[in-house]
């Protein structure tokens, strides 16, 4: 080929690069608006942020074909797309758990399951209690059925103490302890049952550990203000004072402004810290499990209060959900 056939070569090429780069930056473009953006965006600007990690791929090909088409607009739109990706990858603004309690502390397992309008295996459930020595268990999603089989499978005998709102699919919660519990009631205006209770950590002093069972409706169709009403309420069920821990799923990621804004403590409340960001596993996706052909994300949480630590969080797989269940270690300083 001659040196002229090479030049045309090159310049087809380029401009082929051009034109993929369209596509290829177009959605990334789109839903780095949303993120970016504090707006209420519509339903389907919140359902796309929450794939927000998994945009770093096409942006880092829209940065090949714009240097590869040779267009100065299209490298530079690149660099801004992908800049973006990265900072969203590694935020900032990730708050870190309190330092491990010098002195005396209450060390307790939590953990959280999805459990799919009670389809999850209950011996799944009670096997990975057993398995991680659980203390504290919060269950979505529970049924009166799925309470059978979890009594069936043994879990009041490893976790005694109940709070529970069974409902038929997807509306009951549950709360369950090696630790005694006091009821405090529900959020209030949710869609889903999400109890409230007191966890006497039994060190003879009075302490307790107040644990919210966690579930906001989804964000679709005609449930987006729903949505956001529930994560209000559940930011504004921190008192300001004393442990806390959320733990459930909130139907929302990191990526979504108004998780961002629960965890910051907006309206004057302290900042509250996701134990999964703050371990720096925040992309490891609790859903789908099964079922959706879609890429994992994370929208399962144990969010606590900043007098909190927590160390050893982890997934774990259960049969019967597209969720997965998440678990970590939590001290509680005892005054």
């Amino acid at each position: 080929m001659t040196a002229s056939g090479r030049r045309r070569g090159r310049r087809r090429a380029a401009t082929v690069c051009r034109w993929l780069f369209i596509p290829v930056a177009l959605p990334v473009a789109a839903v780095s608006t949303v993120r970016a953006v504090p707006a209420d965006w519509p339903v389907l600007g919140v359902q796309l942020v929450a794939f927000t990690p998994w945009l770093a791929v096409p942006a880092a090909a829209a940065l090949l074909l714009a240097f590869a088409g040779r267009s100065h607009w299209q490298q530079a739109l690149a660099a801004v797309l992908a800049g973006c990706q990265a900072f969203w990858l590694f935020p900032l603004d990730i708050r870190e758990p309190a330092a491990e309690a010098t002195g005396t502390s209450a060390s307790l397992v939590a953990m959280s399951i999805n459990a799919e309008l009670g389809g999850a295996d209950a011996g799944d459930i009670v096997a990975l209690v057993r398995e991680l020595q659980v203390d504290l268990l919060a269950v979505e999603e529970y049924t009166p059925g799925l309470a059978r089989k979890l009594t069936a499978a043994g879990l009041d005998g490893l976790l005694p103490h109940r709070v529970a709102h069974a409902r038929e699919r997807a509306g009951g919660s549950a709360i369950y302890s090696s630790y005694k519990l006091t009821a405090s009631g529900v959020l209030p205006d949710t869609r889903f049952a999400m109890p409230v209770a007191r966890l006497d950590l039994g060190d003879g002093g009075g302490s307790s550990l107040r644990v919210v069972a966690v579930h906001a409706l989804a964000p679709v169709e005609d449930g987006l203000d729903q949505w956001r009403s529930d994560l209000a309420a559940v930011a504004r069920a921190d008192n300001g004072s004393g442990p806390l821990l959320l733990a459930g799923d909130f139907n929302a990621t990191y990526d979504h402004r108004e998780f961002r804004g629960m965890l910051s403590g907006q309206g004057g409340k302290r900042p509250l810290v996701d134990v999964a960001a703050a371990a720096g596993r925040r992309l490891v996706p609790t859903w789908p499990m099964r079922g959706y052909r879609l890429p994992g994300i994370a929208l399962d949480h144990l969010v606590t209060s900043p007098d909190l630590s927590a160390s050893g969080y982890s997934v774990h797989r259960i049969g019967g959900t597209d969720h997965a269940a998440v678990a970590a270690t939590l001290n509680v300083r005892v005054p």
